[in-house]
């Protein structure tokens, strides 16, 4: 449950000592060849979910002392949670750029090819001309909210207009589907969405895609699982930010056993949430923990106690044969 290496060099069942087993971990760290495209076709290979995926894209960082920490990652949308499976360490801090978004996805369909991609969703960082250009030019669908002043070109007109005045008119929670392409930043796409109300203040949801406007909003609603997948990584698992590590190499292999250990603990908790035991679910409709933290706990009982209260052989669920 964490990531720092003295705590994790105190719980090595070795008659070492901790300094030594602290500098097992630099040593590994250090020299050990851990490759991206090995720990992705892993995770892959491990989804639960089968045929065309969802990708989603989104960016985590954190400060640590004068140091960045600064992640663009893709996963994979799934129920309530989005798995891992790329990331560019960016260093940097702020927003990734179009070069470092169109990498990322290139290298997605190099390994696992595009005709399992369902459609990609991202928030508004991810937006621009030579991005969305990338992504029609591949036939790429995509779902990507947008901001509610960018100026757009209706079809049939040579006026730009602020995209939220193509919703103004609507009212709160009501959702509309342009039925024209429009252009933005000189792109083709379609637009949908919802006049909302935040924090009393009158808002939108607009999302750009690249067709089938009517499904818009309904798969954008999944781009918050990648949020979930970060809390887990972060403050409600590993508690990633806690790491000392600076050096980007390393911080890459650290972050990368951290993803191996969440798809670890999430098939874990699947498994005894459909087969053993469901977890709780709430008066409020909830489950009492997530399927993420049921299986981290399990796991870190039998490492900490040796107690295996369900006889599973956890080991077997990073088997992919």
């Amino acid at each position: 449950k964490s990531v720092n290496y003295s705590a994790l060099a105190a719980g090595f069942d070795s008659r070492a000592t901790s300094a030594s087993c602290f500098r097992r971990i630099q040593r590994f760290m250090a020299e050990s060849d851990l490759t991206m495209e090995m720990v992705a076709k892993v995770i892959f290979k491990l989804l639960p979910v089968k045929g065309k995926v969802t990708l989603v894209m989104d960016r985590t960082n954190w400060q640590l002392g004068k140091k960045n920490i600064n992640i663009l990652m893709l996963g994979v949308s799934y129920k309530n949670v989005a798995f891992p499976l790329i990331f560019e360490m960016l260093d940097k801090k702020g927003n990734s750029n179009t070069a470092e978004r169109i990498a990322l996805v290139e290298r997605f369909i190099k390994w696992f090819g595009k005709d399992c991609i369902d459609c990609l969703l991202a928030d508004r960082e991810f937006i621009g001309e030579q991005w969305l250009d990338f992504l029609n030019h591949n036939q790429i669908r995509y779902h990507i909210r947008i901001r509610n002043n960018f100026k757009i070109t209706p079809g049939g007109s040579q006026k730009e207009i602020k995209a939220y005045y193509l919703f103004n008119k609507l009212l709160i929670n009501q959702i509309y589907h342009h039925p024209k392409i429009v252009r933005m930043h000189g792109v083709e796409c379609y637009l949908s969405g919802m006049k909302t109300r935040c924090e009393g203040k009158v808002d939108f949801v607009i999302i750009v895609s690249f067709n089938r406007p009517q499904e818009a909003l309904k798969y954008y609603s999944d781009r918050w699982q990648i949020e979930t997948l970060f809390r887990a990584l972060k403050t409600s698992g590993f508690n990633l930010e806690n790491t000392h590590v600076t050096h980007l190499d390393r911080l890459e292999k650290l972050t990368m056993l951290t993803m191996l250990a969440f798809t670890w603990c999430y098939l874990v908790g699947d498994f005894i949430d459909r087969e053993i035991k469901p977890i709780t679910i709430k008066k409020h409709g909830r489950r009492a923990m997530s399927v993420f933290r049921c299986g981290l706990d399990y796991i870190s009982k039998i490492l900490l106690t040796r107690i295996n209260q369900f006889n599973i052989c956890i080991v077997h669920f990073l088997s992919c044969t």
